[in-house]
């Protein structure tokens, strides 16, 4: 007996569940940025593009949400981070490093960027990351032009109360 194997009902495995890109199942979500904190916002939004939040979450499938955010210039930063976090950016010329503050970028013409790169450095790099960044819609206002989708609500300042800042 020492060549054969025994199976028994526990060493039988099962299939694992993984979805294919047919099966997939995407849901409008609207999220108001009115004085949330920027960190927080990138986490869940992050999870919601993913689709981490579903059971049926397969890595190698872009089975995420469409997110919108409005209201972006409103977000709020935690600390100092206003005054003192610096993004910096290269012209493509030399000596041509530039940097802003999360105030200069607020305050400018696109405010929504602020979080559009927030959300950017949560997802993983490369083509399915990207994908997945095209289903993030920013606005820096309460106007969006995604009505006809009839997007399902999150109200992310309710969730908990470190969420939203108030000055």
């Amino acid at each position: 007996m020492a060549g054969k194997i025994r199976l028994t009902k526990r060493s039988v495995q099962t299939k694992s569940f993984e979805m294919k890109h047919s099966e997939r199942d995407k849901k409008w979500l609207l999220i108001d940025a009115e004085g949330v904190v920027l960190g927080r916002l990138a986490a869940v939004v992050a999870t919601l593009l993913r689709g981490k939040h579903r059971p049926t979450f397969t890595p190698s499938v872009d089975c995420g949400d469409y997110v919108i955010i409005i209201n972006a210039e409103k977000v709020r930063l935690t600390g100092k981070k206003m005054k003192d976090k610096i993004f910096h950016y290269h012209t493509g010329y030399v000596g041509g490093i530039k940097e802003r503050s999360p105030e200069q970028i607020l305050r400018g013409r696109f405010p929504e960027r602020v979080v559009i790169k927030a959300v950017e450095r949560m997802l993983p790099e490369g083509p399915m990351g990207n994908k997945q960044l095209s289903n993030l819609k920013v606005y820096k206002g309460s106007e969006h032009p995604h009505a006809a989708q009839s997007p399902a609500v999150i109200d992310l300042a309710a969730r908990n109360p470190k969420n939203k800042r108030v000055k």
